[in-house]
C-alpha cells in the first residue's frame, strides 16, 4: 500500500506539512482556502524576495557586484500588489514587452529608467507611445524596429536583440526555446548584424547593449548548453564596438517533477564568471519564472471524484484557461492535498471545467481518496499562470492575494 510521503520533493521551510497540515508562507492552506475561496492564486512576498536575493548573490559571486542588474520579467506575473512589493525591495527593475506593461510598471512605482524594454512586431502606434517615456531603454529585435525607433528617437542609445541560432530550454522542450535550428521571429541573426549596425548608425543610434533570450525553464542539466549559448552570443558583442552591456534574458527555471534537478546557482554563477568577469561589461538578467513561479499556489475547489473505465478522475472548479502552462508547454503543476493521513494512494487524473480535451491539470498523480476533501492546490502557479489567463468558456474568474 502506497501512502502519501509527508517529505515530498517539493517541500521546503515555507511550503511543507506540519502536524499533517499543509503550510504556506506561515499559514495553513486550509485557512487560506476557507478565507479566499477558489479558484484563488496566493503569492508569498517573502519567497519572491528570497528568490531575488539568491539571484543577486549569485551575480555578486560571479564577480559582477556593482556591474550587474536584475530586471523582473513582469509578463510572468503583473499582479499590482506584487509589483509594488518588488519595487519596495529595491532589488530589481522591470523587463517589459508592451506599452501597457510599461504604463502598468510606472503606475506601480517604477520609473522609466528602471525599465528595459524588449518586444517584437511593434506597431507604429506602439513606438509612438514608448517614445514618450524619457529614460526607457529600447532593445530592437529587427531592422524594422531599428528604423522605427531611429525615426522617433535619433541620436540615442539602443540595444539589439540578437538570435544566435542556438537555444536552451527545460528538458529540451522546443516549445520553450526562442532560438535554435528553426528560424524564429526573435532577434537579428548574424547574417543581418552588419546591416543592423549600419542602419543604427544612419540614425545616430549608438548600440550599447546586446540582448539575447534563447529559452525558458532551464535547470542544472542544461547549464552546459547555456555555456555554449553565451559563447555564440559573445561573437555579436565583439563585433559591436560601443557595447558596454549584455542582457542574457531570463530562462532560469524551477523543478516541476520529483526527478527535476534544482537549478544550481553556484554553477550558473561560475559560468557567468568565466564569460564576464574579465570583460568590462555590465550584465543584465531578466528572470520571471525563478522569481515568482514557486512563490505561488493555485487553490482549487474539488467538484467530483469518479472512475471512468480504468481512469480515476478528480474534477476541480477551474480550467487550463486561467493557468495554461500545462496545456501550452507540457509543464506539470504538481497537485497537493491540504492534509496528509494514512490513506492509500491511487493514480488520479486531475481535470478542470473547460470543454476542451486539453483541459487536464495532471495525469496519474498519486493522491489519496479525495471524496471528503473540499480543496486541492497546485504548486508552481506564481508565474505564467494568471498573467496568461483568458475568459475561454466565460470561465475566467479567479482571485489573487499577496501574503506579506
Amino acid at each position: 500500500m502506497v501512502k502519501l510521503d509527508p517529505n515530498a520533493w517539493w517541500q521546503r521551510s515555507d511550503l511543507c506539512y506540519q502536524d499533517n497540515q499543509l503550510f504556506f508562507a506561515g499559514r495553513t492552506v486550509k485557512q487560506l482556502a476557507e478565507r479566499y475561496g477558489s479558484p484563488s492564486f496566493v503569492y508569498s512576498a517573502r519567497r519572491v524576495e528570497a528568490n531575488l536575493t539568491r539571484v543577486r548573490q549569485a551575480l555578486d559571486a560571479a564577480g559582477l557586484a556593482g556591474r550587474s542588474s536584475i530586471f523582473y520579467a513582469m509578463k510572468a506575473n503583473r499582479f499590482a500588489p506584487l509589483l509594488q512589493f518588488i519595487r519596495q525591495t529595491g532589488l530589481c527593475g522591470i523587463d517589459a514587452c508592451s506599452p501597457n506593461e510599461v504604463k502598468h510598471a510606472v503606475s506601480c512605482g517604477f520609473s522609466p529608467s528602471d525599465i528595459s524594454f524588449t518586444a517584437t512586431s511593434l506597431s507604429k502606434r506602439d513606438f509612438a507611445e514608448l517614445a514618450r517615456y524619457d529614460g526607457l531603454f529600447m532593445d530592437c529585435d529587427s531592422l524594422y524596429s531599428i528604423r522605427s525607433w531611429g525615426e522617433l528617437k535619433p541620436n540615442t542609445d539602443i540595444g539589439i536583440r540578437i538570435n544566435p541560432a542556438v537555444g536552451i530550454g527545460r528538458a529540451c522542450n522546443d516549445k520553450l526555446q526562442y532560438t535554435g535550428c528553426k528560424t524564429t521571429k526573435f532577434g537579428i541573426f548574424r547574417e543581418q548584424f552588419d546591416e543592423a549596425l549600419a542602419l543604427a548608425a544612419q540614425y545616430g543610434l549608438r548600440v550599447t547593449k546586446i540582448h539575447f533570450h534563447t529559452g525558458c525553464g532551464y535547470l542544472t542539466t542544461e547549464l552546459n548548453q547555456l555555456d555554449h549559448v553565451i559563447d555564440e552570443c559573445m561573437r555579436f558583442v565583439d563585433a559591436a564596438p560601443d557595447v558596454n552591456r549584455v542582457n542574457m534574458g531570463g530562462g532560469l527555471g524551477v523543478p516541476h517533477l520529483a526527478d527535476d534537478p534544482a537549478l544550481d546557482l553556484d554553477q550558473w554563477s561560475a559560468i557567468l564568471n568565466r564569460h564576464f568577469a574579465h570583460r568590462d561589461l555590465h550584465v543584465e538578467v531578466e528572470p520571471g519564472d525563478y522569481i515568482c513561479k514557486d512563490a505561488g499556489l493555485l487553490i482549487l475547489g474539488k467538484t467530483f471524484v469518479e472512475l471512468k473505465r480504468d481512469t480515476l478522475f478528480v474534477g476541480v472548479d477551474a480550467g487550463f484557461n486561467i493557468a495554461p502552462e500545462p496545456a501550452y508547454y507540457g509543464l506539470p503543476f504538481q497537485p497537493v492535498t491540504l492534509s496528509v493521513d494514512d490513506q492509500p494512494l491511487a493514480k488520479t487524473t486531475v481535470v478542470g471545467n473547460i470543454n476542451e480535451a486539453l483541459d487536464v491539470w495532471y495525469e496519474n498523480a498519486l493522491l489519496p481518496d479525495l471524496t471528503e476533501h473540499e480543496y486541492l492546490v497546485l504548486i508552481n502557479a506564481g508565474a505564467y499562470s494568471s498573467s496568461m489567463a483568458s475568459n475561454h468558456c466565460m470561465r475566467g474568474e479567479f482571485s489573487e492575494f499577496l501574503l506579506l
